[in-house]
């Protein structure tokens, strides 16, 4: 089947697992700041979500809060989580805090956000598009990559984030994606992590899911399971375009996505509408 193709079966998606209340800034976890996302959750239909705040805003996690917000909203399964990423300037602690609360944590997601500069994520829109400027492309892409391998292997992972961000300011490499990403994969696989599949990339200049519908091929064949993301950034974002996501993974021939509660996957089939 055409990956353009549109699909005869109609799904609907109930977990959205890459989220932050905190938005860009340290906010403490408060029923107020959290409530919300729970509203906005039953509102779209979502049964289960992990909040994932970027592990440099660690301070404003509150477990005992999360807590409060599950009892509150029993009908709703709330994961504690963190986005642990590459800055050079908060990584080191934020891997001393996922450790320290490991236990207390759901799910953990893993992304790169810096490339040589040290002061300014790449992907930051518009003017991350400038480290591009006079690069090689696909000096670019092996070098993100080797950077998204280097943050699987710390063991504190349990899913990669926008595998493909590299390409959100619309650059594309020269070389065959398969032989980029194929180390990776591979990589992936042996550490038993999953990937998401996330709407974010929709709302970015390259206007594409993360990651790719090749990549996506590519994972399938290798056995690694999938979760469905959104990266909101304030609560009216949650489950954004999942409708259409769940057209995609349809097509693609994605039946399961999968859920985390203490580190543990479990794999759920897709919710049929019909």
């Amino acid at each position: 089947m055409s990956v353009d193709q549109p699909s005869a079966i109609s799904y609907r998606l109930f977990s959205d697992y890459h989220t932050h209340p905190q938005g860009h800034r340290t906010q403490r976890y408060s029923a107020k700041l959290l409530q919300p996302w729970a509203d906005s959750a039953r509102k779209v239909g979502l049964t289960d979500i992990a909040f994932t705040d970027h592990d440099r805003f660690h301070h404003g996690v509150d477990f005992d809060e999360v807590d409060r917000l599950r009892e509150k909203n029993p009908d709703l399964k709330i994961r504690a989580g963190i986005e642990l990423d590459n800055d050079p300037a908060s990584s080191a602690a934020g891997r001393k805090w996922i450790e320290a609360n490991w236990d207390r944590l759901d799910f953990v997601l893993g992304s790169v956000h810096f490339l040589e500069r040290a002061d300014q994520m790449f992907d930051t829109v518009p003017a991350g598009a400038a480290q591009f400027e006079g690069h090689n492309i696909d000096n670019l892409y092996a070098d993100y990559f080797r950077r998204i391998r280097e943050i699987a292997v710390t063991g504190l992972l349990d899913c990669l984030a926008h595998l493909d961000l590299i390409k959100i300011h619309g650059h594309r490499p020269n070389a065959e994606i398969d032989s980029i990403v194929d180390e990776t994969l591979d990589l992936i696989r042996a550490r038993n992590l999953a990937l998401e599949l996330s709407t974010a990339g929709w709302r970015k200049p390259v206007n594409e899911l993360y990651p790719s519908d090749r990549i996506i091929q590519l994972a399938i064949a290798k056995g690694i399971p999938f979760t469905a993301a959104s990266d909101a950034h304030s609560h009216a974002q949650l489950g954004e375009n999942f409708p259409r996501l769940a057209e995609k993974m349809s097509i693609l021939d994605v039946r399961e996505v999968c859920v985390y509660e203490k580190h543990k996957r479990e794999l759920r089939v897709r919710l049929s509408d019909e």
